[in-house]
């Protein structure tokens, strides 16, 4: 296959783009670097089957040759990055949707679209099946991001029903591993990073919100595995045996990185979910596809990177 990745220097897209080239397909990663980094595919310059392509697809996309699928994963993803950049959040989740659908229109590719688990929003039931419908507030300060999700979901299946196109929707809940920005500002970067350096950890709330936690890799063959079946979705992508409190995560997180920090508590942001559990049952039945690494085995080699990135940046 030709694929077509945005946000293709980002951390999810480095790493798809990694496992396409790693069986053969060829690979287009567009991304206009807001909060992706070139150093997340400076490894892949100069392959034959890889090409970067800097553009901002909430603008019109024009991509030469044949593509067999699009999958779209451009959208700043963190708490601070979304609201930092709160109108080009909302344009990339509709307008980038509809320009990276009109593509894959256009070439009679397969639509891919990265939603996520916010847009559950605050979840009043756990775990969190695809038929459940949400609790978001539109106006709150995440809304952003997950209205810009939410509609780009109803824009991908306004497609599929007016257009008869293929498309699949995946919905992604935590994710951590190699390549996460040292300030992206969610859980695992935020206490790996104070960790690390001996600052206190900060948990917002009294800790007991909780998380359910996905390496990266298991991810990305989740995600294969979905664009290879037939299923349009949406389908639960993340790890309920990674479930477990923020207070207990700093713990474990402080212990991996033999750290002697302590731990400091804020107040709870408005709008923070109190609790994020996937139900995987379809996700098990009809991709086969269920994770395998236990976090401290994917912690490992996350802080190995920070370490690296964090004394990278020191001798900077």
């Amino acid at each position: 296959m030709r694929v077509l990745i945005t946000g293709g220097a980002g951390f999810l897209g480095s790493h798809l783009s990694d496992f396409f080239l790693e069986k053969g397909h060829s690979v287009v990663a567009m991304d206009n670097l807001l909060t992706g980094d070139a150093r997340n595919i400076r490894h892949l310059k100069g392959k034959k089957k890889f090409k970067f392509v800097h553009h901002n697809v909430s603008k019109y996309i024009d991509i030469s040759g044949p593509l067999d699928a699009v999958l779209h994963f451009a959208s700043p993803a963190s708490p601070p990055d979304y609201h930092e950049h709160s109108i080009p959040t909302m344009k990339v989740g509709s307008l980038g949707t509809h320009n990276a659908l009109g593509v894959a229109k256009k070439k009679k590719a397969v639509f891919f679209l990265a939603s996520t688990s916010e847009v559950y929003g605050d979840p009043k039931i756990s775990p969190q099946p695809e038929t459940y419908w949400g609790n978001v507030n539109p106006v709150g300060p995440r809304a952003v991001y997950d209205e810009a999700k939410r509609f780009a979901e109803a824009l991908t299946m306004a497609y599929h029903h007016s257009h008869k196109m293929a498309v699949r929707i995946v919905r992604i809940f935590n994710t951590y591993g190699p390549r996460m920005r040292v300030n992206d500002g969610r859980v695992i970067p935020n206490f790996i990073s104070q960790a690390l350096r001996g600052e206190p950890l900060t948990i917002y709330g009294d800790g007991r919100q909780t998380r359910s936690f996905c390496y990266v890799r298991d991810l990305v063959e989740g995600i294969y595995k979905l664009l290879m079946s037939k299923h349009v979705g949406p389908i639960n992508l993340g790890n309920p045996g990674g479930h477990m409190t923020v207070s207990r995560l700093a713990r474990e997180i402080i212990q991996l990185t033999g750290s002697r920090s302590r731990i400091v508590r804020k107040a709870l942001p408005t709008d923070d979910p109190t609790n994020r559990l996937p139900d995987i049952r379809l996700a098990r039945r009809l991709l086969h596809w269920q994770p395998k690494t236990k976090l401290a085995d994917g912690l490992h080699p996350t802080i190995n990177y920070f370490r690296e990135t964090i004394l990278g940046n020191k001798r900077g």
